[in-house]
């Protein structure tokens, strides 16, 4: 990646990851330097017990518990303006100008698509110079590297526009290939030469929009692994009686309401919430997992502090996986009995983290159902592995410190970057 390695003529880093290493935690840890156990964002969605609940992927920015870089910058100094580009959790938040996919849920199922920007007028800017934001190239079987391109231009439009002084980016590409094919396949390393090619033109705009010299940051999300098992919590809990369905005609729903416990998986973990935190039912989901195969981990009460997720919004059980290993949310037994959004790209119907929906097949119009065919996964931390962690780049010299970064360390260094020098030097 030469422009990304151009980028880090200032400084190069080892960045390793807080557990766990998936987006929404991931872009929080970032954000606030604080982990889940003070946040609050344990996943990619939550269960809301209150309301007996799953939301996935349309969480707000209050769901955050603590201050964000736009938050502490404006109390540094009120003068400061800030963007977010499509982190994920971003609508609402404080920054001045921000861009996030919001499309319109109609009632029969389809949507059309729009964004959340701020100011709100923004996005009819955006929508005639770029069109709409290409939501089906972000995730899925046709994501590629548009949706990447899309936010690098409208970033570049915001940065000539409104001339943040931070301006947070999120560029996804690199997800799809690793997970669909592995992280090391012909296809990762062929998205990897992509999204550099991406990086030096958004550079090289970005650059010519804004009339101060930026100071360039890269920072990796998470470390995506090679997998060759994969796991299946739901239909573990449900053969030792503790999940429930009910059977309706488009198939076997996942009975919430009485369900003794069941698992909101996410990649290489998995939240398993019991009914009234019954003590009885947590040890007995404990001693399910205690040798499931695929499963490293198996921690409950104040135990989950370990790995970052003693909260109140965390399962009662946290179930994390071998490194070579992840978890699906099936709970059938037999395919012919799934729900029929299963063959669905439905990242909202789903109670956690699909990633087959890449595998969707365009001939039958259906997804598989063989979770096996996921070569990549994330989540897992490897503080003893350099090969398995990430990377922090910077365009300009930083005071001398470790070569080793970790995640919670991002939000401080940047509010570090601006007390040091004037508002005038965008980051």
């Amino acid at each position: 990646m030469p422009n990304l390695t151009a980028m880090g003529q200032g400084r190069v880093a080892t960045l390793s990851h807080s557990f766990p290493a998936v987006t929404w935690p991931a872009q929080a840890n970032m954000l606030t330097g604080k982990t889940p156990i003070d946040h609050g964002v344990v996943a990619n969605g939550f269960f809301w017990r209150d309301s007996n609940k799953v939301e996935m992927w349309t969480a707000w920015n209050e769901v955050i518990e603590q201050p964000q870089i736009w938050d502490l910058l404006r109390q540094q100094n009120p003068s400061l303006k800030s963007a977010a580009w499509f982190p994920m959790l971003s609508k609402g938040c404080s920054a001045d100008y921000v861009c996030m996919p919001a499309p319109i849920h109609k009632p029969d199922g389809s949507e059309d698509m729009w964004c959340y920007t701020k100011p709100q007028e923004f996005y009819g800017e955006l929508l005639e110079n770029f069109d709409h934001f290409p939501l089906k190239h972000f995730w899925g079987p046709l994501a590629n590297i548009q949706s990447s391109q899309w936010i690098a231009d409208s970033a570049v439009a915001a940065t000539k526009k409104f001339q943040p002084d931070f301006f947070y980016v999120y560029l996804p590409h690199l997800d799809y290939a690793a997970q669909k094919f592995g992280p090391d396949s012909d296809q990762a390393l062929a998205a990897v030469r992509e999204l550099d090619d991406l990086i030096g033109d958004f550079q090289q705009q970005a650059n010519a929009a804004h009339p101060s010299p930026i100071h360039w940051l890269a920072v990796s999300e998470y470390v995506i692994s090679p997998v060759d098992h994969v796991s299946f919590p739901n239909r573990l809990l449900r053969e030792a009686g503790l999940l429930q369905v009910e059977i309706q005609s488009d198939g076997e729903q996942l009975d919430l309401e009485n369900s003794k416990a069941w698992a909101l998986v996410d990649h290489q973990f998995s939240h398993v919430f019991v009914k009234d935190r019954d003590k009885a039912a947590i040890a007995q989901v404990q001693q399910v997992f205690a040798e499931a195969d695929g499963i490293a981990e198996v921690v409950a009460g104040r135990e989950r502090a370990r790995f970052n997720l003693d909260h109140e919004r965390s399962g009662d059980v946290v179930l994390i996986s071998t490194p070579n290993s992840w978890q699906a949310y099936y709970w059938w037994l037999a395919d012919e009995n799934a729900p029929a959004f299963a063959r669905t790209v439905d990242i909202h119907r789903k109670p956690g983290y699909d990633p087959v929906e890449l595998f969707f097949d365009f001939q039958t119009k259906s997804v598989p159902l063989d979770a096996s065919l996921i070569k990549g996964s994330h989540g897992l931390t490897f503080a003893n592995s350099r090969d398995q962690q990430g990377v922090f780049l910077s365009s300009k010299a930083l005071p001398a410190s470790s070569d080793q970064l970790n995640d919670l360390d991002i939000c401080q260094l940047v509010l570090s970057l601006f007390g040091a020098e004037s508002s005038s030097q965008p980051a």
